[in-house]
């Protein structure tokens, strides 16, 4: 197999403190294309404390401007340093603010889009900054028209299909579950746990309204919710005003992570939207069933009954009854456990990584 040199823009990388689901695919897609014999470019944001170029699990990763400055700075990079440096292949991991790598770069281009942010800009941003942000993305159809484009999950093709997006211009590769996400030992008392980002559009007060009337038919339940994020201060004053108690865990190793999935008795996920919800996928690889929203992304990374269940979007009432459902069948709980498992065990970084190799391949064949 022929070596190729690929440029990924990609605004933060694996160890920045904000990096969350479209990091890790990222990262363990492209360190396994790295492991055979290509060279990985990253270019991401800047971060406090970390030098401007690491090299990490093979992938090579430059860091220029802030996390403000990323979208100005990032475009100039490639155009004053990179775009005559034997490149083959440029991959634009789109984010909140679109490089629009379409107008200037000129080598064969693919996109990854995870999810479009849409209505949640207005959620987690003032409105002077979630409008700009909303009109960006509404140009991405125009822009990227011509790029082929990567996701993650049908939902998400779907929703780029209805932004007149080409059907066959999008391609998905799905995430999958690294091995140490197994099978452990569950806690002695029911155990409700969210791990990932504390971000409003989690709706995360969804948990802990839920919890109160799980805590009224179990009693002896608890919450656990951890992550890095910025509105656990909200949670924790609604907890108070509602009286709920529960656990908030501002940092998590990834050691932390997968042992809190192992004791978990039941993972609950009530974003507004994702692009599939790897943690999802991390809690069934665990033994743990999952309560979601049944919402884009999520709707496909739990198999509804079998898995977990999916309930409607903000219907708490139905969300709490779900988990308790869980909580306290035993035979169901077994089941979907089971169950969890074998689902989880479809997605692998491996098969990931070549279905991607294969996409670059046959672009760069093109050109």
């Amino acid at each position: 197999m022929v070596s190729i040199r690929i440029i990924v823009f990609n605004w933060r990388d694996i160890l920045n403190p904000e990096a969350g689901g479209a990091e890790v695919h990222l990262h363990e897609i492209f360190k396994r294309i790295s492991s055979m014999g290509h060279d990985v470019v990253v270019i991401s944001s800047r971060i406090e404390g970390r030098k401007s170029y690491e090299e990490i699990d093979g992938v090579k990763i430059y860091r220029v401007g802030n996390k403000f400055l990323y979208g100005v700075i990032a475009p100039l990079y490639y155009i004053l340093k990179l775009r005559k440096d034997g490149i083959d292949v440029v991959i634009d991991d789109v984010s909140k603010v679109p490089l629009f790598t379409p107008l200037y770069v000129k080598k064969p281009l693919i996109a990854i889009i995870h999810h479009l942010h849409g209505l949640t800009f207005f959620k987690e941003l003032p409105f002077p900054l979630a409008l700009p942000l909303y009109i960006l993305e509404k140009m991405i159809p125009i822009i990227y028209r011509r790029t082929p484009i990567i996701t993650v999950s049908e939902s998400t093709k779907h929703e780029l299909v209805s932004h007149h997006i080409k059907r066959e211009q999008v391609a998905i590769v799905h995430n999958g579950v690294n091995s140490h996400f197994s099978i452990g030992e569950k806690a002695e008392k029911p155990l409700v746990v969210y791990v990932g980002r504390v971000k409003k559009y989690k709706q995360l007060n969804h948990i802990i309204e839920a919890f109160k009337g799980v805590k009224q038919k179990v009693p002896e339940s608890e919450l656990i919710i951890a992550g890095k994020g910025d509105a656990h201060e909200e949670l924790m004053e609604l907890a108070k005003k509602v009286g709920v108690e529960f656990t908030c865990m501002k940092e998590i190793s990834e050691e932390e992570k997968v042992k809190l999935l192992q004791k978990a008795w039941v993972y609950v996920a009530t974003s507004m939207k994702e692009g599939w919800g790897i943690t999802v996928i991390e809690a069934n690889a665990c033994g743990t069933p999952v309560v979601a929203y049944n919402v884009a992304g999520l709707r496909e990374a739990v198999k509804n009954g079998e898995t977990g269940y999916l309930v409607d979007h903000d219907n708490i009432k139905e969300l709490t009854q779900k988990i308790i459902d869980i909580l306290l069948n035993h035979q169901l709980r077994q089941e979907m456990s089971r169950n969890a498992v074998k689902w989880a065990n479809r997605f692998d970084w491996q098969t990931a990584s070549t279905k991607m190799l294969k996409i670059i391949y046959a672009i760069t064949r093109k050109k």
